[in-house]
């Protein structure tokens, strides 16, 4: 085993002594040609057998990983371990910053942010010279000519890089919170739209409405009834657009599988069975479709899995993501958890967590959210790809491998992947079943119809990757809109970034009773109406940044949404006339707009039932298609929760309305479907070969 004596601590007059020694020792490093290669420090001081060294080297021709990263991801070796051959390596002394706090006016000075980003912690003035920590050495040299210019001469000093992390988290709090709290540029932020004067405005309009409507009761009626059967007749033509481009596109795909086919076989009857090559050449189509650009060298993936309040999750959440097959040296699973949430802080100090999982906790600050979370998180991470889970997911286990080939295969405009949402438990009750048509609808049938009809693409909370560069340019999430992810949609869309659909699906627990499931709707409601307000600040600007096609389809996703379900109960009201009863029109409508109403409300709701068996049928669901007709009877809860988050608007507009996960376990009855690849299907390039269960 190395010598753990590089990792002594500097303390007290031992700091003198610290100081003294690197006046004394030449500070240069090691040139690449003097430098041991950490491998043969490893296997020289018994650590690592030459064998196992072999094998490691093999995995890094492929992965953007270190050395050092692989060995521990894989158990072969301590941290202490590898600090100590790190310091051997690189003839650098291991600093603990949590024993000995760096001086936080040269934090400062190189900002934390930039610390976190390069890993960089400038510890203290010793003499003429600054000792600067790291916990990557092999990119030391590229910040050290910024690093002397800004504090003069400067010696590399070693520490983990949890270390540096916390030393920077435990100085610079609330620095970091300030900044995930208003990463989002102020005009396209909701934090200050709900200000309290404007809550008050917003509050007096709903009273003059009110009194308008009173004064004269049948004009509002009338009108409000002509708003809202405006909005279902175009709801109904966008269902039934994304319906119809579903189905194209499923027919075209398997027109394309039988020419293929086709192709395949008339090959194989035109060439000699001696000759495979010259088949495979004869089918150069065919295989130029199937084929995927290589990736070289796989990059590191981040995942920020936001926590709060989760007391039987964490065990099944580690279970989850053990599955996945991508190399774990690769990943970075981030367990993103409040500072004041101690049910979820005592559930993770009782489950063991793998190396290559980790916990980051968000202080206290002026607003709780979720996106806060996110913001704050995102700067420890240290992916070049960035994901979110949620903390029920199940994602399949290639989810990951399908991510990165994407990003690999897609030009830098395509900033975000939306992955499909499905339910482990959608067989619990009537509820479940439905918001599992519901979301089968929307995932499998609308989003790839928005795509199609180049809209923009409102994100679901979770199963989103994004290209880093891209996140940090558009400030990552406004903290305070409660419907984070439908407005990261649209303001990617408008810095000129697109969102594509992968075919891969992550299975969450559904909210499967009326009154937690009013509460969330009703957060993604408020949310969707702050979305749209803040983005309609500026209308010109708006159009000017989507266009005339793309505005008309902001308007109709964001407001046409809310307004089906807050003025659904005004088309309810036609039930009177079919009972025979009196309604508020009665008299002013001629028979023909009555017949028209009726025929109207039929064909949406034979659009609303087709959209759910496609929906279903994309799924994987049949046992979830006699449902599809009683949808009928699940929205009018979407108005209940309508009028909810209207009035938290009012109230509290950045309240979030806890769903709490882990009440259901998966069920056999609508359990996951593995699809399996036929044997000849290819696997995707360079990517790690080792199955993954869904």
């Amino acid at each position: 085993m190395l010598n753990p004596l590089p990792q002594r601590r500097t303390t007290g007059a031992a700091e003198s002594d610290f100081g003294s020694a690197l006046r004394l020792v030449t500070p240069r490093r090691p040139v690449e040609a003097e430098r041991p290669r950490l491998g043969t420090v490893l296997v020289d001081a018994g650590v690592l057998a030459p064998a196992d060294l072999l094998k490691v080297l093999a995995m890094q021709q492929r992965e953007e990983a270190r050395l050092g990263e692989i060995l521990l991801a894989h158990g072969m070796i301590s941290q202490a371990q590898l600090m100590a051959a790190l310091a051997t390596q690189w003839r650098a002394r291991v600093i603990d910053p949590a024993f000995e706090p760096p001086d936080p006016r040269l934090v400062d000075r190189y900002t934390p942010e930039r610390c976190l980003r390069d890993t960089i912690l400038p510890w203290r003035r010793l003499g003429s010279l600054t000792v600067v920590i790291t916990a990557r050495p092999h990119l030391f040299a590229r910040h050290e000519e910024a690093l002397t210019r800004m504090f003069g001469p400067v010696v590399m000093a070693l520490a983990q890089e949890q270390e540096v992390f916390q030393a920077v988290q435990q100085i610079r709090a609330k620095a970091l919170v300030r900044r995930a709290e208003s990463r989002v540029a102020e005009p396209l932020s909701c934090r200050e739209f709900v200000s309290r004067r404007k809550q008050r405005v917003l509050l007096a309009l709903c009273i003059a409405a009110l009194l308008i409507a009173l004064a004269a009761p049948r004009l509002g009626f009338a009108l409000l009834t002509g708003w809202a059967v405006a909005t279902l007749v175009l709801q109904m033509a966008l269902k039934a657009t994304a319906t119809g481009l579903v189905w194209h596109g499923l027919r075209a795909e398997a027109r394309a599988r039988r020419r293929a086919s086709a192709d395949l076989e008339a090959a194989a009857r035109a060439t000699p069975p001696a000759a495979p090559l010259a088949l495979a050449s004869a089918l150069p189509a065919f295989n130029s479709r199937r084929s995927r650009p290589a990736i070289a060298r796989l990059p590191v993936v981040s995942v920020m899995v936001p926590l709060f309040r989760e007391e039987h999750i964490a065990s099944h959440l580690i279970q989850r993501l053990s599955r996945l097959t991508y190399p774990k040296e690769l990943l970075d699973v981030c367990l993103v958890m409040e500072a004041s949430d101690d049910t979820t802080r005592l559930t993770l100090s009782r489950t063991p967590l793998p190396g290559w999982i980790r916990v980051i906790t968000v202080p206290r600050g002026a607003v709780q959210t979720k996106p806060r979370a996110l913001n704050y998180a995102l700067e420890f991470t240290r992916g070049s790809i960035v994901g979110v889970w949620d903390a029920e997911d199940a994602p399949e286990p290639d989810q990951i491998h399908k991510v990165v080939q994407r990003f690999h295969e897609r030009p830098a405009e395509v900033a975000c992947l939306q992955g499909a949402l499905d339910f482990y438990n959608a067989g619990t009750n009537w509820l479940s079943r439905c918001f599992a048509v519901e979301y089968a609808s929307w995932f499998r049938v609308v989003l790839p119809g928005l795509a199609r009809l180049g809209w923009a693409i409102p994100l679901g909370g979770t199963t989103l990757f994004f290209r880093r560069e891209a996140l940090d340019e558009i400030g990552g999430w406004d903290a305070h809109n409660v419907t984070e992810d439908a407005d990261l949609g649209m303001r990617l869309y408008r810095m000129g970034y697109r969102t594509e659909l992968i075919e891969s699906t992550t299975f969450e627990e559904a909210n499967c009773r009326a009154l937690p499931w009013v509460k969330q709707r009703s957060r993604w409601l408020k949310g969707y109406a702050l979305t749209w307000a803040v983005h309609m600040r500026n209308p010109a600007r708006l159009w000017r940044d989507l266009g005339a096609w793309q505005f008309a389809g902001f308007q109709l996703l964001f407001l046409g949404a809310l307004s089906q379900f807050v003025l659904a109960p005004f088309l309810w009201s036609f039930w009177l006339v079919v009972l025979g009863l009196w309604h508020p029109l009665s008299g002013w409508m001629p028979g023909w707009a009555v017949w028209t109403l009726a025929i109207t409300f039929f064909a949406s709701e034979l659009v609303n039932i087709a959209t759910g068996l496609t929906g279903t049928r994309r799924a994987g669901h049949p046992a979830l298609y006699k449902w599809v007709p009683t949808l009928h009877f699940y929205y009018p809860l979407g108005s209940l929760a309508s009028y909810k988050a209207l009035w938290e608007i009012v109230t509290k507009p950045f309240y979030w309305d806890k769903t709490t996960h882990g009440l259901h376990a998966e069920d056999d009855e609508l359990a996951p479907i593995i699809v399996v690849a036929p044997a000849n299907a290819p696997a995707p390039a360079a990517l790690n070969p080792a199955p993954r269960p869904t």
